[in-house]
């Protein structure tokens, strides 16, 4: 488990590396943040992953920002600071454009492939909040090598802007799963119904749930939106996925 930094064409991403004690290669897993970012949490996320056989990458994504934490975090995210956070990391959120974060992408994937932590072949990527939609992207972006993405708690994933992330469908060639909040105004009914209609409509294997009663953020034990039992669900779904394409 190491803090390191990947050179992009935009800068220098810092990122998170968690990978089994054997220190053999493992099947590859890009993990994409939420929008509070590269974390304790999130680093306990890949850890788990990383447990279940697998080498891990985490980046800071906002990096063009600058380092993680881009803003100071609270050890716990309650609803009354949530709103404050949401705001200062506006400016950084506005750096990361679908292009670049493609860019990045594939810097990442690149990565992966070169490490001898990694096994050959394709990899698995998942997302939470915003990384959802990072993953769909780089599975439609790079259908030559990602086997398998997940999303959960996913935001705007299937909006009517032009280049909304369920317009990538036609390219993907990975098995997609979706966990979906209950109560999630960022991916409402109508956003889930348009993102499973765009991937059937192109043949993409996936499927959707939404999870009752979970709101969004459901993953991230240290901020007051956590569900267990959500998350249990979530990593059930994710390592059964994983496990089965990589």
């Amino acid at each position: 488990m190491t803090m390191l930094d990947i050179p992009t064409p935009d800068g220098t991403a810092d990122a998170y590396l968690a990978f089994p004690a054997d220190g053999a290669p493992h099947p590859a897993v890009l993990l994409y943040m939420d929008a509070f970012g590269l974390r304790p949490h999130l680093k306990s996320m890949a850890d788990r992953l990383a447990e279940a056989g697998y080498t891990v990458l985490v980046p800071n994504v906002f990096y063009r920002h600058g380092r993680a934490p881009v803003v100071e975090l609270p050890e716990f995210i309650n609803p009354a600071e949530r709103p404050e956070i949401i705001q200062q990391l506006g400016p950084a959120a506005r750096t990361l454009t679908p292009e670049g974060a493609m860019r990045d992408a594939a810097v990442y994937l690149d990565w992966l492939a070169a490490s001898p932590l990694t096994t050959d072949g394709p990899v698995g990527v998942t997302g939470y909040c915003m990384g959802a939609g990072l993953a769909l992207r780089t599975a439609g972006s790079h259908p030559d090598r990602v086997a398998a993405a997940a999303g959960f708690h996913g935001a705007y994933l299937a909006t009517d802007a032009p280049d909304s992330p369920h317009l990538l469908a036609e390219r993907i060639t990975a098995e997609l799963y979706f966990g979906h909040a209950d109560h999630d105004s960022t991916n409402p009914a109508e956003q889930i119904a348009r993102l499973d209609k765009a991937l059937a409509t192109a043949g993409v294997r996936h499927r959707t749930e939404v999870y009752e009663g979970a709101h969004h953020g459901f993953t991230q034990a240290d901020t007051a939106m956590y569900g267990a039992e959500a998350t249990d669900r979530h990593w059930a779904a994710l390592l059964e996925l994983l496990g089965r394409t990589l």
